[in-house]
């Protein structure tokens, strides 16, 4: 089909343990590792979390332990965090700091909020956390992105996401470099009670209707399972879409690495006649600032 390159992205870890998969990186080696082998697989964007929170230049140094290493063999590579959590809540100077070592060209930004939980015995949700991002914290993420001069990935978790998001592009303040992902929760979800809408091609849809005619490219993300094994990759990439996917949100009965993942997508594109993208070809379809 004639389209440009397919993004595929890769979060690989996220809060995911050795008992979830043991093959989910958590150690700087593990991360670098398991980077370069995603990278060689096909993916052009890698989301990881680190190990420690709290005081954001200790943030960074961890991050950049895990990530030099990949630099090293990969200058061309597009890597960020998550966001930091300190006594008073949500933190971003990590971003910043990495911003300024001229490595991070992609930042992230979850421009509203959700409950995230498990389920008891009677599946009724419980526990679990409310993932809070206020109108003034997603300003302050909107606004960090713009100033520091790199591309945010935007996580839709529930439609009223896309409602803000749709605000800041119709104000002319969605920052360079964006990416929007659609994220479609099975019922596992993300801890593992369901949020937002499922993974179905109505959902992706009403997201893509809520998009309207903004050129601002998006992915395809299935929380709780994966893309290709929904069978949403083919008609993500038919609609114009990329792909998100890894071990952070998978859920199955396997134990796939985040590599095997992301050659599983990429041999959809190419049954489908798609080229992937490079990461440079990734950063020019994003119109990353910096790069």
């Amino acid at each position: 089909m004639e389209r440009g390159p397919v993004i595929i992205e890769a979060a690989i870890n996220g809060n995911r343990t050795k008992e979830h998969n043991p093959n989910v990186p958590r150690s700087h080696e593990e991360l670098a590792t398991d980077t370069l082998e995603t990278l060689a697989a096909g993916a052009s964007i890698i989301h990881n979390h680190g190990a420690v929170f709290g005081d954001p230049r200790e943030v960074a140094e961890d991050y950049l332990a895990g990530w030099l290493p990949v630099f090293a063999e990969r200058p061309d590579a597009l890597l960020y965090p998550t966001a930091n959590f300190t006594n008073g809540g949500l933190d971003f100077e990590h971003l910043h700091l990495l911003a300024e070592t001229g490595l991070m060209k992609v930042s992230l930004c979850d421009p509203g909020s959700t409950n995230l939980g498990g389920v008891d015995a009677d599946g009724i949700p419980n526990a679990g956390i409310v993932y809070s991002n206020s109108y003034d914290s997603i300003r302050i993420q909107m606004e960090q992105a713009s100033a520091d001069r790199v591309g945010p990935s935007l996580a839709i978790y529930e439609p009223a996401f896309m409602r803000t998001t749709m605000l800041y592009w119709k104000a002319g303040k969605l920052p360079v470099g964006t990416m929007i992902k659609f994220y479609l929760s099975t019922d596992r979800g993300y801890m593992g009670a369901p949020f937002g809408l499922p993974p179905t091609r109505l959902a992706l849809d009403a997201y893509l209707e809520m998009l309207g005619d903004c050129p601002v490219p998006w992915a395809l993300s299935v929380v709780g399972g994966d893309p290709v094994e929904a069978g949403l990759a083919e008609y993500a990439i038919e609609r114009g879409g990329h792909l998100h996917l890894g071990l952070e949100f998978y859920g199955g009965d396997r134990q796939p690495t985040n590599a095997e993942l992301t050659r599983n997508a990429a041999e959809v594109c190419e049954r489908m006649g798609v080229a992937v993208a490079t990461c440079d070809e990734a950063a020019a379809i994003l119109g990353l600032p910096r790069a």
